[in-house]
C-alpha cells in the first residue's frame, strides 16, 4: 500500500523502547515525524539517531514529535542505545519501534524490495494535527538524511497550513514567502498589504507571523 500526500496516517500499536504506543494516541493533536531506518548497528543509522536525538528542543518547539522504526527486534534497539550516545554525545529520548514482523513496515510500504526485500529503507512520513500525511521522503540505506531540512519543511508545512502563503526554493523560516495562487490580487492587498508583485502569479510579502 502506497502513502500519498493527503492520505489518512495509518493507525497502528507497536512495542517500542518507551513502552506500547498506539500511534494516533500517542500523537495527540501536534504533529509527528515517523522514520525508518534500515538495521540496528549500522554506521549510517547510529549517526542519524544520535542527530534526531540532538534536535529534541527544536522538534518540541515546533510541536512535533518523532518516533523511529526498523525492523530489528526491541532487545537489539535496547543493546544499541548506548553506541548511539557514545558516537554521537546524544542518549536517545525519542521511542524505537520494533517492528520484527513488519506489520507497521508494510502499513507504510517502508519496504522496497528492488532495494532490500528485508531492511526498510530511509522512509519519512510527517503527519499533521489531523492525522494527514503532509510530507514523504524516502532515501536509499547509503545515504543519511539532512534532518536539518526535515526541520525546514516543516516550518513551511506549518506556515502555509495557517496561511494562505507557499514557501520559494530555498526558503528559510524568518525569510520572505509567496502568496498561494488561490489569493485573488484584491484579498492579497487586504490580507498582506504593501505585497511586491514581481509577476503577475509571483507576489512576494514577508512572512506572516513574523
Amino acid at each position: 500500500m502506497s502513502i500519498r500526500l493527503g492520505d489518512d496516517a495509518p493507525d497502528f500499536t507497536a512495542e517500542t523502547t518507551d513502552g506500547p504506543v498506539s500511534f494516533h494516541e500517542w500523537k495527540g493533536d501536534g504533529w509527528a515525524v515517523l522514520f525508518s531506518h534500515p538495521k540496528d548497528f549500522t554506521p549510517v543509522c547510529t549517526t542519524e539517531l544520535g542527530r534526531v536525538a540532538g534536535l529534541k528542543d527544536e522538534f518540541a518547539k515546533r510541536n512535533t514529535k518523532v518516533i523511529g522504526l526498523s525492523v530489528d527486534p526491541l532487545d537489539s534497539h535496547k543493546g544499541w542505545i548506548q553506541d548511539i550516545e557514545d558516537v554521537t554525545g546524544n542518549a536517545l529520548n525519542f521511542p524505537l519501534i520494533a517492528d520484527h514482523d513488519r506489520k507497521v513496515s508494510d502499513l507504510y510500504d517502508m519496504i522496497h524490495p528492488k532495494a532490500d526485500d528485508t531492511m526498510t529503507v530511509r522512509s519519512v512520513f510527517v503527519v499533521g494535527p489531523d492525522n494527514k500525511v503532509k510530507l514523504t521522503l524516502t532515501y536509499p540505506a547509503s545515504t543519511g538524511r539532512n534532518f536539518d531540512e526535515l526541520l525546514r519543511s516543516i516550518d513551511s508545512l506549518q506556515l502555509t497550513a495557517y496561511h494562505a502563503v507557499a514557501t520559494p526554493a530555498d526558503w528559510r523560516d524568518g525569510e520572505d514567502v509567496v502568496i498561494g495562487t488561490g489569493v485573488t490580487d484584491e484579498e492579497a492587498h487586504e490580507k498582506f498589504p504593501g505585497f511586491n508583485a514581481v509577476k503577475p502569479y509571483l507576489r512576494i510579502t514577508p512572512q506572516p507571523n513574523k
